[in-house]
Order: C-alpha cells, then structure tokens, then sequence
C-alpha cells in the first residue's frame, strides 16, 4: 500500500487486525505521556513492524501513525502475518530484533527519568509540572497534574497551593481554552510577572469548589468523610456537571470502603442514568474489581473484556484491564 505525505495509516483508537512493514519512506507512531500530557514521536525505520501489538492482542491502537514523506508499506492481516512467520526464521529474528530495539530505547528513557529522579524531588518536580503547564495556559494538563500531586501526596506541602491550582485549571479551560486567559499569581515559573494577579472573569461555582474539596479528602484516604461530601454535592447541587462527577466519586468511595456490593449498584444505576458519561470504561473497571474482590472472576472477566472494546477507554485504564485479565485467565 501507498501512503501520501501528511496522511495516517491508522488513529489511536482504532480497533483493526492489520499489521505493517515499512518499505519506503518515513512514518512516526504519536502518541502522549500520561503522565505529562507531552507528545511522543517513534520514528519507524525501514523494515520495521507496527501495529503488531495492538493487532494480535485485538486491543485499540496507542498511537497515531502518521505518514511523514511518501510511503510504501506491507499489509497483512493477522492470519496472513502468523502464516508468513510460522513458515520463515528469518521473519521471527528480524521481528525479535525490532522488539529488543524497541526494549532498549524504552529502557534508556527509564534509565533517563531515573537519573533525573535522584536529583529532583519527586513530589516538587510533579508540582512544578502542574505549574510549568499552569503558566502556558495549557489548562487540561495542568489539571492532571495537580490531580495526580493530590492523589499521591494527600499530605504534601504543597497540597494547599494544588488544590487552588486544579481548580483554576479547570476554571479557565472552560472558560478560554488552551492557549489564553490571564496569569494567575503564584505561579513560580521563569519569566512570569511578579506579583501578576488573574484578570476578573467568572468563577467556580460553589459545587465545583465543594467538589475539590472533597477530592482532596478522598486523597488523603478519608473515604467515609468524602463519601459523605460527595453524597451532599449529588443531592443538592443544581451544578449537573459537579454532581454527575460526585456520583461517580461516590462509586469510587464504595470500592475503597471494601462496600463492593454498594459499588456494584451504585455504578450500575449510574451508568443506567448516564449512559454517555465520559467515565463509563472506569465504573465498568470498578464494578469488574469489585466482582473480582466477591469472588466472581466469571463475571469481573467480562466487565473487562467490555472494556477492551470501548475507543473511549484511556490507555492507563487499558494496561490495568489487560493486566486484570490476564490474571484472571491466569
């Protein structure tokens, strides 16, 4: 097959049983850190495979392939491919090859983020990449950020000032988007006004601020506390944003509680309500563990092998899916 330049082969997401050899030409598999909401390019070289993982597993793809000069590529599908290897060594070496290139590369970046890691402080060097996000006006990443520091440091010294900042992350991505809006003070970052103070503009509302709340007491594994501060937002807000996201929370808060039979109805009447919920691969997640936990693999397997099919699933929840499975076929 021929590809033009600037087209894509196939999107993240995408659930197909084809798989490829570079013949010609230049391709990079895009994908973005979940951890920092960075881009990352893998150049494909020639004679390279990809797409494999994703096609022989029968899970969506991770990444973009993008097509950067013009290309050509051979297709198989997965019969085809298992037939072509099982009948040439040579075939299986080169893949393996590609494999072990694959592993090293990986293993370089975690030598690299290891390295790094002995001389920054984790817990400040999170919270400074909410900031460095924060003072870019990249908002959504910012938000994850000072959601992950929350989650992983209840009691850091930084929880105050990641509480403020997640929830004026999440102000003005609604309200200006990525790129605009004003600085915000507190904001420690190079070239940053001093003293800059945030331009008047609509404010959180009080469930949203309430919501925050009660995420940084599930943080600190306060569960029965935030359970109940979830439960007020969900019966009394007018905010359906806030209290469709609290009673997620409220299914979150049952499973931690080892309430797995609570869970299991809560996040069952949920998804009946809002069945569109942008949370729906994650409450399935839930309502599977909690089976597991019951006893009942039979039934947690097939939560799981649901979520497999669903393109809306993250690639974080994906790797604890397949994991989940793989255990309990185990």
């Amino acid at each position: 097959m021929n590809f033009k330049a600037n087209s894509v082969i196939y999107f993240r997401g995408d659930v197909s049983d084809k798989i490829y050899i570079l013949k010609s030409g230049r391709i990079s598999l895009n994908s973005t850190d979940i951890e920092t909401g960075q881009e990352i390019h893998d150049y494909i070289q020639t004679g390279e495979f990809f797409g494999v993982k994703s096609a022989l597993g029968k899970y969506p793809r991770e990444e973009n392939a993008v097509v950067l000069s013009d290309t050509s590529v051979i297709m198989f599908t997965v019969p085809e491919f298992e037939q072509l290897v099982s009948q040439n060594t040579r075939i299986i070496m080169k893949m393996l090859k590609v494999f072990s290139n694959q592993l090293r590369r990986m293993h370089a970046k975690v030598s690299t983020l290891l390295a790094e890691e002995e001389q920054v402080n984790p817990e400040a060097g999170l919270f400074n990449i909410g900031q460095h996000y924060l003072s870019k006006k990249r908002y959504q990443q910012a938000l994850y950020a000072f959601r992950r520091y929350l989650t992983y440091y209840p009691s850091g010294r930084f929880h105050a000032k990641a509480n403020e900042f997640a929830q004026k992350a999440e102000q003005f991505a609604q309200q200006y988007g990525t790129g605009k809006g004003p600085n915000i003070e507190g904001v420690e970052t190079a070239g940053a006004a001093p003293g800059a103070k945030p331009e008047s503009g609509k404010q959180l509302s009080d469930a949203a601020k309430e919501f925050y709340a009660a995420v940084s007491t599930f943080s600190q594994q306060k569960y029965a506390e935030a359970l109940r501060a979830f439960k007020e937002i969900a019966d009394t807000s007018m905010d359906e944003e806030y209290r469709i996201k609290s009673l997620f929370e409220m299914g979150r808060c049952f499973y931690s509680l080892g309430q797995y039979d609570a869970c299991i109805k809560h996040f069952t009447g949920l998804i009946q309500r809002f069945p569109k919920i942008p949370e729906l691969p994650d409450a399935l997640y839930y309502v599977g563990q909690s089976y597991q936990e019951k006893g009942d693999s039979t039934r947690a397997q097939s939560f799981y092998k649901k979520i497999t099919s669903m393109p809306g699933a993250g690639e974080a929840l994906m790797r604890k899916v397949r994991r989940a499975i793989k255990s309990g076929e185990g």
